[in-house]
């Protein structure tokens, strides 16, 4: 188990959507066996284990820990089938065929809306709660922050989506589909007034929300937005002095292992804990005091299931000696398996017998690769690891990506020079210490050369951190792709996901409204 303090407590209110079509009288009947929210909401750790209801449906199976970064991955470039072994829905998805019907899309998008009912509730009765203002106005700028996280996986995947700013009380209740601009105004308030709230990392436990997550968010959603001068604000604002303050780790490593969560990169994570046990749940029941692990180091484990594998394009962005490169970029290694490396604290050697299925070219040279990130086969047998969820937390937010997200930012407005300097810092960490830019292979003379140094370091900085299809989304109007990243890719289609045919059915707002081409 783990020794720093953890959230690990959960209540499950019993705040569900009424989406059902239900008799009159029954509507009315009171569940004497459910307190309900004028009841509830009282005292300050009332409202507190309201908000944890919410972050147990961020961490649950239908978000951060399984279908959520499925969804993310596999409509980006990063990422190929590991084999046959990948199952309908995701290959699905990965192909370009996705449905109304997928189920890993439909699961997403109803976590997504669990979170924002339950967010909602929070935020409504909020200001029924006086005995501790401090306690109070903190758990709303949490919902605020979750709610506003929830709609930009929204609108960035579905484009205009139904908006629910308060809680659904009645079968009546359905929204319809939200102009895109709007959802995002939204969003952009939520996140200003929780960033105005919320304390820094030192002023509060581990896992909960701090006002630098606010404002590296605000930077996302701007950015895709193309306000780059109001992402820049927001960036800026994230401290790197003091207790509050982020930097680099030293070792890259440290962001991708169980003993090293929390640390000075970290802004922003999704808690898991190791329950000792095989036992994962499989339902989206968020029962109160469930501890809950992560299922992705088997999904993407090379001596498990292994679904997914690094694609060729990922594997062959890493700058390479082979290739005219000064030097071999040592993230390689440290976000990949290959045949030969040892895993298991060094105990044991990866074979290409443990890695199922599918194989690379790296380079021109055909090997098994598998994904080393959040994996934790760096510290168990083959026999253990073959099957058991872990604990190892989701880093949603890192100072990288910050880093290299000021980098656009400054490229953008035309700043060239101090985009290349936040470039190097990301490149200087110790245990990476790549040339500074310019390169042979990366001049930086002209605003194309910086977006092409940009767009190369993100991909081998922040490979499979479910961020690279966003960037993707952003990116390809501008023309900065001189080939499509991704094969399947139909205009006027493919930039979104198709409405959950569930929703269509359900929402009368709604009906027939589909995404263009399915």
């Amino acid at each position: 188990m783990k020794t720093k303090k953890r959230i690990i407590q959960f209540l499950a209110i019993s705040i569900g959507f009424s989406l059902y079509a239900c008799k009159k009288d029954a509507l009315n009947t009171n569940n004497e066996n459910v307190v309900s929210t004028d009841q509830y909401f009282k005292t300050a750790g009332e409202l507190q284990a309201g908000t944890n209801a919410i972050y147990a449906t961020v961490r649950g199976i239908n978000l951060v820990a399984r279908e959520w970064y499925f969804l993310h991955d596999l409509r980006s470039d990063d990422v190929a089938a590991g084999g046959s072994q990948l199952e309908v829905p995701r290959a699905q998805i990965l192909n370009g065929n996705v449905d109304p019907t997928n189920s890993v899309m439909n699961a997403v998008w109803n976590g997504l809306y669990t979170v924002i009912h339950r967010a909602n509730t929070v935020i409504e009765n909020g200001p029924n709660v006086s005995d501790d203002p401090a306690m109070r106005d903190r758990c709303l700028a949490e919902a605020k922050f979750l709610r506003a996280w929830a709609y930009f996986e929204l609108v960035s995947k579905w484009g205009a989506v139904p908006m629910y700013t308060e809680t659904v009380k009645l079968p009546s209740d359905y929204q319809p589909r939200a102009e895109v601009g709007a959802v995002y105004q939204f969003i952009v308030q939520d996140l200003q007034e929780a960033a105005n709230i919320l304390p820094g990392k030192s002023g509060t436990e581990n896992g909960r929300i701090t006002h630098a997550a606010a404002n590296a968010l605000l930077g996302r959603v701007l950015m895709q937005q193309g306000d780059y001068t109001g992402a820049k604000e927001a960036l800026l604002k994230i401290p790197t002095a003091g207790a509050d303050g982020y930097r680099l780790t030293d070792r890259y490593l440290d962001n991708f292992e169980e003993e090293t969560e929390f640390n000075s990169e970290s802004i922003f994570e999704i808690v898991y804990v190791d329950k000792g046990d095989n036992d994962f749940n499989w339902s989206t029941d968020d029962t109160p005091n469930a501890a809950q692990s992560t299922i992705r180091n088997q999904e993407y484990n090379p001596v498990a299931w292994r679904n997914l594998i690094p694609s060729n394009k990922l594997l062959n962005e890493f700058e390479n000696a082979e290739t005219g490169a000064e030097k071999t970029d040592p993230r390689f290694s440290y976000s990949f398996y290959q045949t030969g490396d040892r895993y298991n604290n060094g105990a044991d050697i990866l074979t290409d017998a443990d890695q199922n299925n599918n194989s690379s070219i790296v380079n021109g040279v055909r090997k098994k690769v598998s994904f080393r990130k959040f994996m934790i086969i760096y510290k168990e047998s083959k026999s253990r690891a073959s099957y058991h969820p872990g604990g190892n937390n989701q880093r949603i937010i890192r100072y990288a990506e910050v880093l290299i997200n000021l980098a656009e930012c400054e490229a953008e407005l035309g700043n060239l020079t101090a985009a290349v300097s936040y470039l190097n810092q990301v490149r200087a960490r110790a245990s990476v210490a790549m040339p500074p830019y310019p390169t042979a292979q990366f001049p930086v003379a002209t605003k194309e050369d910086v977006i092409k140094a940009i767009i190369h370091e993100k991909s081998v900085e922040v490979s499979n951190e479910s961020l690279r299809n966003i960037d993707i989304l952003r990116w390809r109007p501008k023309g900065y792709f001189s080939v499509e990243p991704i094969t399947y890719f139909r205009p006027g289609r493919d930039e979104l996901l198709p409405i959950p045919q569930a929703e269509l059915d359900n929402n009368p707002q709604i009906s027939g409204n589909q995404n263009p081409g399915y």
